[in-house]
């Protein structure tokens, strides 16, 4: 078997120190450019590798994050994965990605599995923790940052969109649009995220002098969007409009309106999604809904996480930012909107 070629060994292909070689390939450390091309070149001819772990001995940074995540089926975050994962690489961060379920049950194992991996931080997306392992997390001072979830515990910091006013936009809108039988396909409400979006839609509705014909918790869930969408259609007062907690769920609603209840869209009933995802903007879909600014949320997290990583920043935050409302030909239109 070759021999693992070492710093050493690139020092005296380069003709400069071990040390130059090990800030060239320290992220944050500053090396002339023509220092670090020389000293690149000399490791691709030798075919060295830096020992990442080694250097997280040393430096007792391991310069990895920690993601979980829960349910990759909804494109909302396959899409903000990629987008943190690159944030982070810029940054000099590599990104370890765990599942879990929703319940902190389920979790807590994970986050002690990421911790045995001597991760700087950790992120957390579209799941909740438990008050025992934030507090163990809070103790060893491991920072940490929800993402697209919120938590009622001050110790933890948290990014989101706007979710009661995106729900309370759709509210407004599908009122304006003359709507009078008007369901809503929630979201999880074990989650801040579809109790949220729940509560600024009933909250617009009252506003307008309106109400819900029905509210069916759907989980986030596909398969059971579309049974929540069966049994709307299958009551005596079917709806004219439907708010599904998320794009993931208004395209499970969508299928189903329209290849088994051969139902139009707008035509007989609208729909409005949460989110904004890639697939909202196919011709297929068309799908009109609150937008969830991926972009902002990812560098917020990023910001917010390192600065905590580097010492710059100690108090927990919880940042809410607003998304408009994205409209296209799933729902009809009020005069005057756009």
């Amino acid at each position: 078997m070759a021999e693992r070629v070492t710093s050493s060994d690139v020092a005296r292909r380069a003709g400069v120190s071990q040390p130059t070689v090990s800030r060239v390939f320290t992220p944050g450390m500053r090396v002339s450019p023509k220092l670090e091309e020389r000293v690149k070149c000399a490791a691709d001819e030798l075919g060295y590798r830096p020992n990442t772990l080694a250097r997280s001995l040393i430096t007792g940074r391991s310069r990895t994050i920690g993601l979980i995540v829960a349910y990759l089926d909804n494109p909302f975050y396959p899409e903000a994965l990629e987008k943190l994962s690159l944030a982070l690489k810029e940054r000099g961060y590599h990104i370890l990605v765990f599942l879990a379920a929703n319940q902190a049950e389920e979790i807590d194992p994970v986050v002690e599995d990421l911790l045995a991996h001597q991760v700087d931080g950790i992120i957390i997306a579209s799941v909740g923790i438990s008050n025992k392992l934030t507090e163990r997390i809070h103790r060893e001072g491991i920072p940490l940052i929800l993402f697209n979830r919120g938590q009622d515990d001050r110790r933890l910091s948290s990014v989101t969109s706007a979710n009661f006013d995106g729900g309370r936009r759709v509210a407004e809108f599908l009122v304006a649009g003359g709507h009078t039988r008007i369901a809503h396909i929630s979201g999880w409400q074990g989650s801040s995220t579809g109790r949220d979006r729940r509560t600024g839609f009933i909250a617009g509705l009252k506003a307008a002098g309106a109400d819900m014909i029905r509210c069916i918790d759907s989980r986030f869930r596909r398969e059971e969007a579309m049974e929540a969408t069966r049994r709307l259609f299958s009551a005596t007062e079917v709806p004219d409009a439907i708010f599904a907690g998320n794009d993931h769920m208004a395209f499970a609603v969508m299928d189903t309106v329209r290849c088994e209840l051969l139902l139009r869209i707008p035509e007989d009933v609208s729909i409005v999604g949460y989110d904004d995802v890639s697939m909202a903007a196919w011709p297929t879909y068309g799908l009109t809904t609150v937008r969830q600014p991926a972009n902002q949320m990812v560098e917020k997290t990023v910001e917010m996480l390192l600065a905590r990583i580097e010492g710059d920043a100690t108090e927990p935050q919880k940042l809410e930012i607003d998304g408009p409302l994205i409209i296209r030909n799933s729902a009809r239109v009020p005069e005057g909107w756009t």
